[in-house]
């Protein structure tokens, strides 16, 4: 079992909060990610589970057993952190077997639990390796051996992929992912980005200045955000904010709020990159490409529409490959997909 329950959790260094009073409850076997922008506080959530920092108010339970006190070592979880935290002097198959050293495991037990996870993790063949000479996918991959090696109820993780390059990152999001479904434990996983957290997680929390701001399946929150910030958070490119135009605004500002069918109250709309496509010149919604990013599979279009504060962002095809930095082209919204907010920037039925 890996059940873990956050209830009116507060946090506070001096006079300085840092998490707000959340209440959780963490399914068992679930990958959850604790996603949210630097200093939101999902770190600091992390390391209050694992027994790092201390609880100012609320209860932590494990299990339906009450953790607040409890030794990190006593908790259940472990701890894999961005830095890798292996010993320097110790080989590969040492620095995973160490904490069943410590618990008085025979040595012959130690070889056998850490050659199996060697197995999993496809790392056998680096056991008689100094962490000083592996690459940091492969350092990487013994930190979460020597996390699994202890059984624990809970994984934990503290932006591990961060010091990869992006392919390599691509790699271990794959093998994160199978591991999760071999072993079938609960995982708690903080990053802050939003393709990690789109791609791995069952369920994300968006963290948002101490609190949750929204909880939920990625794609329930990608296409419902309860927000104006989480609808910002989620989504490469970000989402295109669009303000209500104000009496004797410029006449494709009005056309394209009028466009996008937002209802009564609403002082904003959101609509994603992949939902606004280019018309030629001349018919939908006049604006000028500032800006034409082609990837190959697909092109980023950066868009002035007069009246409108900000650049549009339009994400569309190979087959608008020619399309150029000061074209004149027309926009053609998806309304069906346009997203509404109210005054304190909340998320419109």
């Amino acid at each position: 079992m890996g059940q873990v329950s956050l209830r009116g959790i507060r946090k506070s260094f001096g006079k300085t909060d840092v998490i707000n009073g959340i209440d959780l409850e963490v399914r068992d076997g679930e990958f959850l990610v604790f996603v949210g922008p630097s200093g939101c506080g999902k770190s600091t959530m992390l390391r209050m589970i694992a027994g790092l920092e201390t609880i100012s108010s609320g209860e932590l339970q494990i299990d339906g057993r009450r953790a607040n006190e409890l030794r990190p070592s006593d908790r259940g979880a472990a701890m894999v952190f961005q830095t890798y935290a292996l010993y320097p002097h110790m080989t590969v198959a040492e620095n995973m077997g160490f904490s069943l050293q410590m618990s008085g495991v025979s040595k012959a037990s130690r070889q056998l639990q850490v050659g199996r996870i060697a197995e999993v993790l496809h790392i056998t063949e680096l056991l008689d390796r100094f962490p000083k000479d592996l690459s940091g996918g492969q350092r990487q991959r013994v930190a979460i051996g020597r996390a699994i090696v202890r059984k624990p109820k809970v994984f934990l993780f503290d932006e591990p992929l961060s010091n990869l390059d992006a392919a390599l990152r691509v790699t271990m999001r794959i093998e994160l992912s199978r591991l999760h479904k071999e072993l079938g434990t609960t995982m708690i996983y903080v990053t802050h980005d939003q393709v990690e957290a789109m791609t791995l997680g069952d369920r994300i929390a968006v963290f948002h200045k101490g609190q949750i701001a929204q909880l939920g399946a990625p794609m329930d929150l990608y296409n419902r955000p309860a927000n104006e910030f989480v609808a910002g958070f989620l989504g490469a490119p970000r989402i295109n904010l669009i303000d209500c135009p104000k009496p004797g605004a410029a006449a494709p500002h009005q056309a394209l709020w009028e466009a996008l069918k937002a209802p009564s109250g609403a002082c904003r709309t959101g609509l994603r990159p992949e939902h606004l496509q280019l018309v030629p010149e001349g018919t939908g919604i006049p604006a000028k490409v500032e800006l034409a990013e082609h990837l190959g599979d697909a092109s980023i279009i950066h868009l002035r529409v007069e009246g409108v504060s900000e650049l549009l962002c339009a994400k569309v095809g190979v087959g608008h490959s020619r399309i150029a930095t000061g074209q004149a082209v027309g926009l053609a919204p998806d309304a069906s997909w346009s997203l509404a907010f109210d005054a304190v920037t909340r998320l419109l039925a």
